[in-house]
This record gives C-alpha cells, structure tokens and sequence, in this order.
C-alpha cells in the first residue's frame, strides 16, 4: 500500500527513498475536467502532467468525444530559481483530499508546495505555489516565466477559434527570511476567442472548491468501525458528484475519463448515479438528473422506437451505435427510483410519461417466453448477450417494482395493480428461461446457450429476486469470477468492470451475505483507496487505464445505501430497510440522509441476537425498532 488515512477525509503518500510511482486523478468542475498524472522518476524527481478537458469548447466533428483536450507536460512551468541555482523537487508526500497536493524537498534550502483544483464553475484549472524557506538564511527567489498561449484552428471548433492559456499571478521576485512563506498561482484556462480573458483570483478558486468538498462531507455520512470503508465512501461522494458540466442543454452529469463529457447514457446516468442523488442531496445532482430524464424524454415517440442510448454534445444528438441496449428499462428503473427517493410530487409527475413509454416499448419487445429482447446489453457487444440477455429482464423487473410504488403515490391505483402483475409475471419468465446449471452452480445463464459464468448474474440479488441466492452467492465469490480486481465480466477472461462488481457487492449485501462479502469489499476499498491507484472505483481493466469514470463512484455509495443499509423507496416518504451489521461490527451509521425531501440519520447497533434500528429525524428518535434480520422493515417519515 502506498496511501495512508489521515483525519479531515484526506489520504496521504509520503515519499519512501527510491520509491518511483506514477498515478492518475480526474477532478471535474461545471466548465473543466483534468486528468493529473503525477508521482516519482527512477531519479525521486517530480512527475507532473495536466491533461485538461474543455467538454463546452466543442470540435469538430461534434461527436461523442468533440470535447477541446490539451496535455500540458511542464514545459508551461516557471523555472524557480533559489541564489541563481534552479530548483530541483524530490517530492516527499502527495495528499489527496479532493484537491492534490504535492510536497517537495529541493536542492536550495526552499520546500516547495503545490495546491491544484479545478475551479468550480469557471474553465480553469488553479496551480498555486508555496515556497518556504527551511533554511537559516535568507533566500532570493525569482521565478522565470513566459506566459502559454495556444490558438486552436477556427475551422476546427464548433464555435470557431479557441484560446487555451497558462498565466501566472504573483510576484516573480522575492527575498524571503528564514521560515518565511511566498506564494504565487498559474492558472490554466481555455476560453473561445470573442470572450474576453478573465482574471482569477486563485485564492477565491480555492475557497469554492472547499466549500464544495465540505459541503459533501457533511451530507450523507458514512460511520463504522472500518476507517478504510468510510474513507472510500466519502471519497466515492466527491468523484459522483464533481462530474457535472454546465452546457448549452443544462447540467449534464459526464462519465469523464477523457472521453466522455457534456453527454448522457441510458446506463452512467439514468441506471446507475441517478437514483443515488436524493440520497445526497447534492444541487446539481438532482438538477442534472432531472434534466437528463428530459432529454431522454424527447426522443419518445408513437412507434415505439428505442430511445438512443445517449445524447451526446450538450444535448444537440444522439449516439444509438450499439442498438437497443435495454436502455428503456435502464431509464425507466432510474427514474422511477430517483422519483421516489427525490420525494417531490410534481418532478415525479414530470417524469412519469418518461418511465410509462419505457415500460410499455419494454411489453412490446416480450418474446413467446415473456422474457424482454433487446439487441444488446451494457457492454456494447464486447461480450455476447443473446437476443435476451438477464440484465435487461431484471433491470425491466425493477422497474415494474418502482413504477407500481410511484403510481400509487400519485394515486394511479389501477396501474399500480398492473405493473406488480407484469412484474409477477417477468419475475417468473426470468426463472423459467435464464435459470440454469452453469459450470456446476445452480445460478443463471445470461443468456440462451450461454455456458460461462457472468458477472452479472449478480443483478436478480439487487431487486430482491432471491430464488437462487445460495448458489448465485457461491458462484459469485468463486474462483471462476472473483479475483483480487473484483468480480470478472466472464470466467477465464481477464476483463474486470468496477460497475458489476459494485452491483455484486449491493445485491450480496440484499440477500443477507454481509459476513461472506465483508472480507471482500474491505479488500476492494483498500485497494481502491490505498493502493497503488487510488481513491476512487475505476471503469474496468485492460480497457480504459482504470479511468476514474464517476458513475462508478455512484454504484460505490449505492452499495452502502442499498446494499449494507438495505434503503429501498417505496414512496415519497417511506422506504424499507434491512440494514445487515456485520458480526463484527457494533454499529453502523448514515447521518443526513436526504432522500424523500427530509434530513434524518439511521443507526444501527447490536441487540444481542437482533439489531436496533433507529431513524433520528430532527434531533428526536422518530422510529426505535428491533429487527430479527429476516423481514424488511417498512419506515414512514411522514
């Protein structure tokens, strides 16, 4: 392990001798994402590349990946100069807490400090520089800098020619006395070129990019005995949340990894971060799920042709390459769940039309064994689905279940008796056509003929389809599927996707193993968080460099909501909860919590052979229950 927990949701990397190490972050603001490679030569010297993301600085052409990128290598960086010596950096500690920052000895008697961040809405990335004089004489420092400039061809952008430039604020000469500090800032920013440049102020960049991060440590708080756990949750709530882009059609919540901005999927957003959002409470989270929802809306028609899997370039088109992927039950799961969660009656109303034409285009696409086709899955083809593959059965199955809750919420009661039917029925389809016998476990074939174990047999386990839990479980956690990455997208591949393994570990927790899959996911977080890539789930492996897409991020806090908690919304303003305390553990906690337009905190402690269960709404115990960790326990927060 290279990392270390420190208080105040930071981890820490101090520098061993000799120890050469590279890795890769991703943090996003409204206008800007950057990919900072960083770390330690062979020499101990410093690593440092920006590669920065303008997702609204559109080229040409305006396809899914049209977003301007520039990778500065640090040629743009001042030469720092100590007496007339240049500075050389040996770093000798990286912290991460949201915000990067490096720490250097040098060869000059200077330490030098580097804070980077994003701005928060502005299309800036922010460098600033602390320098301190550890030595017992005074220092005269110059910094040498020529200012970056680079014009993008005109032809070539979407709006025309665009400006990406590396400017310094501070002074560029300095007599500083022993244990004296200075400061100065580059400011990395991108703009189109009839905007006039704009002056930052680096410190002001600074205090709203702290301001977000201790907003999101305060809401949705994650307590148990295991920091390592914890820790990564609250990480997880950063990565999730940070990548939303102000576009020309609204916030638009973006995988990121390089590739994917001012765009929106039917599986990232709809299925995956969306429903996750109520829970945190985060502005823009919810906006940006809303607003999602209304552009799948606008595809909706009468001949029941697929809604595109994403809409792509701040909303302006669509990207179908893989077909009909089962994104209409990925829609209409995720925005029959968000509704709930979100609590508020005239957005679920809004959306109900949305989740209705998807779940009907779904009854179209049933075959003779009333189970759902679709001409592919979330995968994209990379590995075989069938005409009728589970993950979309299930995902359709969901939500049925959600759909009949929010319909009698909104006093639809004949519909609501019609999706538990369909939903009854699917359930059973699902038994009949994808149970079977593979590779010796009573499990599910992921599709007709398949004979290999899929990760994704996981999924019946997250909506509550336990038919073949004890084998599916086993299965799971074999050596055909799981290995020190996670869980294998197929047995004897080498492919892993972070998102099936954080389904896995929601649907393990659903179906009561928490002693089984505990060792597990300790195992994942402390790779995740302190290992040798860190702090966040990653999009899969060999495929994509473990980008740090932030729908992952999403799945992540799910599994302590969903999945260790067992949080399922039924309505505006209740839920059920199975909340499955590890046997070693004496409690668990999540404080503000708020889903269903409320702040309330839910508590766990041991009660000998049961659990107690405590809802806190507003300082007082509005619910004090003991559970016998069998049935579900039905909360009402009204």
């Amino acid at each position: 392990m290279f990392w270390n927990i420190l208080p105040e949701n930071r981890i820490v990397w101090n520098v061993q001798p000799g120890q050469a190490h590279t890795d890769h972050i991703e943090m996003s603001g409204l206008q800007i994402s950057s990919i900072i490679t960083y770390g330690t030569n062979e020499n101990g010297g410093l690593v440092l590349q920006k590669k920065l993301v303008f997702p609204m600085l559109r080229t040409i052409p305006n396809n899914t990946h049209a977003s301007l990128i520039h990778t500065f290598d640090g040629d743009e960086l001042p030469l720092i100069k100590v007496n007339g010596t240049v500075v050389k950096e040996h770093p000798e500690q990286f912290m991460l807490s949201g915000i990067l920052t490096v720490t250097s000895s040098t060869n000059s008697g200077v330490k030098v400090s580097r804070t980077i961040f994003p701005s928060k809405n502005k299309a800036a990335l922010i460098e600033i520089f602390q320098l301190k004089n550890i030595s017992k004489e005074q220092k005269k420092i110059t910094v040498d800098f020529t200012p970056t400039e680079i014009k993008t061809p005109a032809e070539k952008g979407v709006y025309g020619e665009y400006i990406l430039q590396v400017s310094m604020q501070g002074e560029h000469f300095f007599n500083v006395s022993p244990s004296e500090e200075v400061t100065f800032a580059l400011i990395y920013s991108g703009r189109k070129a009839c905007e006039s440049a704009y002056l930052f102020s680096p410190d002001y960049e600074l205090l709203k990019r702290e301001k977000f991060l201790d907003e999101l440590s305060h809401n949705l708080v994650l307590e148990t005995p295991n920091d390592t756990i914890n820790r990564e949750f609250a990480f997880a709530k950063i990565r999730a949340t940070e990548s939303i882009y102000d576009t020309k059609g609204g916030l638009m919540h973006g995988p990121g990894g390089g590739a994917y901005y001012a765009a929106i999927w039917a599986n990232d957003q709809a299925e995956y971060v969306n429903p996750f959002f109520p829970f945190l409470g985060n502005l823009e989270g919810n906006e940006s799920a809303i607003n999602s929802f209304g552009h799948f809306a606008r595809y909706m028609n009468p001949e029941y042709k697929p809604i595109p899997s994403s809409i792509i370039a701040e909303g302006v088109d669509y990207w179908n390459g893989a077909g009909d992927r089962g994104d209409q039950a990925m829609i209409a799961y995720g925005a029959s769940r968000f509704s709930l969660a979100y609590g508020n009656k005239k957005t679920a109303l809004q959306l109900w039309p949305l989740i209705r034409w998807c779940l009907h285009y779904l009854e179209l696409k049933k075959g003779s064994d009333g189970v759902i086709a679709s001409d592919s899955d979330e995968l994209e083809n990379r590995f075989p689905s069938g005409n009728y593959n589970l993950s979309t059965n299930v995902l359709a199955y969901g939500a049925l279940i959600s759909a009949s809750h929010l319909a009698t919420e909104l006093n639809k009661a004949d519909t609501a008796r019609l999706y538990q039917q369909r939903a009854k029925n699917l359930k059973q389809a699902i038994e009949n056509y994808f149970g079977a016998n593979v590779q010796g476990f009573d499990t599910y074939q992921y599709y007709k003929g398949n004979d290999k174990l899929r990760s994704w047999i996981c999924i019946p386990l997250t909506m509550g389809i336990f038919d073949r839990k004890d084998e599916t479980i086993k299965a799971l956690l074999s050596p055909y599927l799981w290995t020190t990455n996670g869980i294998l997208t197929q047995a004897g591949s080498k492919t892993f996707w972070d998102r099936s393994t954080l389904y896995a570990f929601r649907g393990l927790f659903n179906s009561g193993a928490t002693n089984q899959v505990m060792p597990y996911l300790a195992w994942y977080c402390s790779q995740r968080l302190l290992g040798a890539h860190v702090p966040y789930p990653v999009e899969a492996w060999p495929e994509g460099n473990q980008r740090h897409l932030s729908a992952e991020s999403g799945l992540y806090c799910r599994v302590i909501t969903e999945g260790l908690f067992g949080i399922q919304p039924t309505g505006f303003n209740t839920f059920t909860i199975a909340p499955w305390l590890p046997d070693d553990w004496d409690f668990m906690r999540l404080k503000n919590i708020r889903a269903f337009g409320k702040n309330f905190d839910v508590e766990v402690t041991r009660d000998g052979d049961s659990e107690q269960i405590a809802i806190i709404l507003n300082g007082e115990k509005v619910v004090n229950k003991k559970w016998d960790k069998k049935t579900a326990i039905e909360i009402s927060l009204e």
